[in-house]
């Protein structure tokens, strides 16, 4: 009996996942990442894809550098998206990174000099079912070292929302504090890491690609204002305002818009009867 498309869809997907985990290098691999004070890192990046309410094919995938360590933005990219491959969890990647590492190549074809050394995906890395979420994905892909922090727990190889688990957290006492997410084989995968003094609630870092994950933890915190990571916070309120104001009625304009040093360009127009936005609050990444 032979296989239904849907079995074929997930055996490539598995495969092709197989096959580049094993590109993901673990390691610092530049300059920056071992210095105490990450002295030659100017531009740190962020990634996120908000979905329409009630909508989980359209949806803007973001882009945003910010200047290191002041953490001003220097470039913004929007642009509204379709989604085309099913949501499969443990497979968020086979359907947000096309989109997500476009930005990245518009960013590097028209503004080269601003390409981030560092981009944070909202999302996880090693952290994953298979060890390859989308912030391994992203980063093997683009070539860049890449960092995965998640909102939301993702319950896998062992690691649940456990009493221990939770006693953990309320041991970290500070911003900066942390402890690793141990999977059921033994090995680190990642680190919970309460990201600033004001949020008692952390946040999941995981290595995606060319970063050590303590680097990855240290690098988190050191680009928190809040809770969520600046670069991350700030992708997800690129989408210009006035796309919330025409969102609203039907068949309303959506603008794909791109922002360099806050010069905004508008680059194309379509149709939507979509009225609010939501963000995404996906754990499995």
């Amino acid at each position: 009996m032979s296989a239904s498309p849907a079995e074929d869809l997930l055996q490539q997907w598995e495969s092709e996942q197989a096959r580049l985990r094993q590109q993901v290098l673990e390691d610092d691999t530049e300059d920056w990442q071992r210095s105490p004070d990450f002295s030659g890192l100017e531009r740190v990046g962020g990634v996120d894809l908000s979905f329409i309410k009630g909508d989980d094919v359209n949806a803007c995938a973001q882009l945003v550098v910010l200047s290191y360590p002041d953490l001003q933005v220097l470039y913004e990219d929007s642009q509204m998206v379709t989604l085309t491959a099913p949501y499969i969890a443990g497979f968020l990647a086979f359907r947000e990174t096309p989109f997500l590492l476009e930005a990245l190549q518009r960013l590097k074809k028209n503004q080269p000099t601003l390409l981030p050394q560092v981009v944070f995906v909202d999302g996880n890395g090693l952290f994953h079912y298979r060890e390859f979420g989308l912030a391994c994905h992203l980063g093997v892909l683009s070539g860049l070292p890449c960092v995965g922090v998640a909102k939301n727990l993702l319950q896998v190889q062992g690691v649940n929302k456990s009493e221990e688990h939770q006693s953990q957290i309320a041991a970290l006492q500070r911003g900066g504090d942390s402890f690793p997410l141990i999977g059921a084989s033994g090995k680190v995968l990642g680190k919970a890491l309460r990201s600033s003094d004001k949020s008692s609630k952390p946040v999941y870092v995981s290595v995606g690609h060319k970063i050590s994950l303590d680097t990855a933890v240290r690098l988190t915190h050191a680009c928190c204002r809040y809770r969520v990571p600046e670069p991350i916070r700030q992708s997800e309120h690129t989408a210009p305002s006035e796309w919330l104001d025409d969102f609203v009625g039907t068949f309303n304009d959506r603008l794909s818009t791109s922002t360099i040093k806050g010069q905004q360009i508008h680059s194309s127009v379509w149709k939507s009867d979509v009225t609010t936005f939501r963000l995404d609050e996906r754990a499995d990444g």
